[in-house]
């Protein structure tokens, strides 16, 4: 008796159903980055997971912290560059990218490129940032 094995590979449905969802993490990373930039706090506050968390180069930041960061920052512009989504379960994207910016943070230039991190959550419909990693190049 013969045993076949079969592996299935990814059905084009499921293809377009992932780019679709890649493309909809990537709309929200750059929504939130130029929310951030316009200084608009109380919408900025409406992306954000109860339980975020951010990491900069000053160290780790809750919700409440990063919020009241938000009006120090000056930004002129950002360029994206590299971005990847990876979905490590139905309701969780991570998203990683280079991040390059002119701007400053309580008037000291903090321009140049920076490697960026965030978790996103789904959670009743809605994706929250969950993590924002960003972190300064060499």
């Amino acid at each position: 008796m013969a045993v076949s094995t079969c592996f299935a590979a990814p059905t084009p449905a499921r293809q377009i159903k992932t780019a679709q969802r890649e493309k909809a993490i990537v709309a929200l990373e750059k929504i939130v980055t130029e929310v951030f930039k316009n200084k608009q706090v109380e919408t900025f506050k409406k992306y954000l997971a109860p339980e975020f968390v951010g990491l900069d180069a000053e160290g780790f930041k809750n919700a409440d912290a990063e919020l009241a960061d938000v009006p120090k920052y000056d930004v002129a512009d950002n360029s994206f560059a590299d971005m990847k989504v990876a979905f490590p379960s139905a309701n969780m994207a991570v998203v990683t990218y280079k991040l390059t910016t002119q701007a400053t943070h309580n008037g000291q230039d903090t321009s140049g490129t920076y490697n960026v991190a965030s978790v996103w959550t789904k959670r009743e419909r809605k994706w929250r940032l969950v993590f924002h990693a960003f972190m300064k190049g060499q």
